[in-house]
């Protein structure tokens, strides 16, 4: 049923279960997997002595590969094939949640996997929750994984 999955990382727990559940499902559906890492500009004070902004967005981009790299070789030790994405968002107003589901469907994913914290209340208002913005803008499937 699902043949292209593409799974949001961002080093977190529920991510990782996410990055597992996608492994176990890729497996039973001989499907291939993409995993995505969004690089999203942070605000900071540029007027700082110390802060310099490409070193920041550089140092964003390696853990993102990282941890791309790092998915890749799980998913490789148990048979599966896996594409990576390193998203940046550079255009001002973008999401995380707009800027996976526009990584999925430029790859054609069937189904989306994420992790999610399951937050309610005043932390999820509070926080927010990019799986809930994943939901709401893909024209996928999603999976929510959430930690244990």
């Amino acid at each position: 049923m699902y043949k292209r999955i593409l799974v949001a990382v961002d080093g977190s727990h529920t991510s990782t279960e996410a990055v597992h559940e996608a492994i176990r499902l890729a497996g039973d559906q001989r499907a291939s997997l993409c995993f995505v890492y969004v690089v999203e500009e942070i605000t900071i004070n540029w007027d700082a002595e110390f802060a310099d902004p490409a070193e920041i967005w550089q140092a964003q981009r390696q853990a993102g590969q990282k941890l791309l790299d790092h998915a890749v070789a799980v998913a490789q030790k148990c048979g599966i094939h896996a594409d990576t994405r390193l998203v940046e968002i550079l255009k001002l107003g973008q999401r995380i949640p707009e800027a996976v589901a526009q990584a999925a469907n430029d790859w054609q994913a069937d189904l989306i996997v994420v992790g999610t914290h399951g937050r309610r209340g005043l932390s999820h208002v509070f926080l927010g929750s990019v799986a809930e913005g994943i939901v709401r803008v893909a024209n996928q499937p999603v999976l929510l994984v959430r930690g244990n």
